[in-house]
């Protein structure tokens, strides 16, 4: 009997054995691609931003982590930075201060995100805003910035600040819309013993909206009231403040927005669409084709988008369109990552707010 079918066998198995162990190699040498080719991993950030008190000059952030070192950047509820921390290196960081850029505009109080920054220029200088958002960009977990938000308010003051006047008070309304005049109320004393004048400020989220010099005798207290048009400010809860040089007395508001639901394209091409809206609740908007149904899966969304008046909202198409085609783009109420979950917004006779156009239209 012939062994050469047996060793035939042997040197098969002994093939398969050798190719399960390259493979096996392989992916244990693939597996390990970035640390032996030097590839490093998405930079990661964690950030606790706690609620406070504050003078509203400086914040300070819980803690920070940052893989690649960065900056803590806080910013008002209608994205305008009040403050950037000092240059941040890699690890952790905790009770980080952050101090007021402009001690002249707003001030560090109301609904206030902290977001961690990083420092992709290697010059531990904060550059963000002057490349226009090229460089420094924000820390990124799925898919969002890193960031938390706090509520900011007003220390309480039991004496005096040096010869400030100080408010012993405030009366303001919970709530209103952003097309309205409300009246604040606040208590001005005068806690020394000469006749003084002394500006006082009426501000909502940190901007002032009233100023005003009162003139007071030794220790009198006088009420002063502040009739505020709310015309073009940001809707949602913000502060709403009287302050005099060294003293403050805030509350908070709810404002509503309170304008026409409205939405016209503004440019694009065959993959991207801008447009201007007037949002009244949050929501996005969505480009479709025409001929779709009452709610078609849209071509694209826009990000989120908070009520009030947006300007050049861009909406990444996810295929090519052509120039004659016929698309429209609709204002809906809700969360983009749910589009099914979403409605439209419509006029008062019930029709959708949307505005049809073509591309060709838009380049012209």
């Amino acid at each position: 009997m012939s062994s050469r079918p047996e060793f035939g066998t042997i040197k098969r198995v002994a093939a398969i054995l050798i190719a399960l162990a390259v493979v096996l190699a392989a992916g244990v040498v693939i597996g390990q691609a970035p640390a032996i080719f030097g590839v490093d991993e998405d930079p990661d950030a964690s950030i606790e931003f706690d609620d406070q008190q504050s003078d509203g000059t400086n914040v300070t952030v819980s803690s920070v982590s940052v893989s690649e070192g960065g900056f803590v950047v806080v910013s008002d509820s209608n994205g305008n930075i009040l403050g950037v921390s000092d240059y941040l290196g890699s690890g952790s960081h905790e009770n980080v201060t952050v101090n007021q850029t402009d001690a002249d505009d707003r001030e560090m109080l109301g609904q206030l995100t902290a977001t961690a920054h990083q420092d992709t220029t290697n010059n531990e200088t904060y550059a963000y805003n002057e490349t226009d958002g090229e460089e420094d960009q924000p820390y990124i977990e799925d898919g969002f910035p890193v960031s938390d938000t706090a509520s900011v308010t007003m220390a309480d003051r039991d004496d005096a600040v040096g010869d400030s006047f100080t408010v012993e008070s405030i009366d303001a309304p919970s709530s209103g819309t952003t097309n309205e005049t409300i009246s604040v109320t606040g208590e001005i004393r005068n806690p020394t013993q000469d006749l003084d004048q002394q500006q006082v400020d009426l501000r909502i989220d940190g901007a002032v909206l009233e100023r005003r010099v009162l003139e007071l005798e030794p220790d009198e207290t006088r009420e002063v009231t502040f009739d505020v048009d709310t015309n073009g400010t940001d809707p949602g809860e913000q502060t709403i403040g009287i302050y005099t040089e060294g003293d403050g007395a805030v509350e908070m508001i709810d404002l509503k927005f309170d304008g026409t639901a409205a939405v016209e394209p503004a440019g694009g091409n065959e993959t991207n669409v801008t447009a201007n809206a007037t949002v009244p609740a949050t929501g996005f908007l969505a480009v479709e084709q025409t001929d779709g149904d009452d709610q078609s899966a849209p071509l694209g969304t826009s990000e989120e988008l908070p009520p009030g008046d947006h300007e050049n909202i861009s909406i990444e198409l996810e295929e090519s369109v052509g120039e004659d085609e016929q698309l429209r783009v609709v204002l809906y109420e809700g969360d983009p990552s749910d589009f099914d979950g979403a409605t439209r917004v419509e006029r008062e006779g019930g029709t959708p707010v949307e505005s049809e156009f073509t591309v060709a239209e838009l380049e012209e």
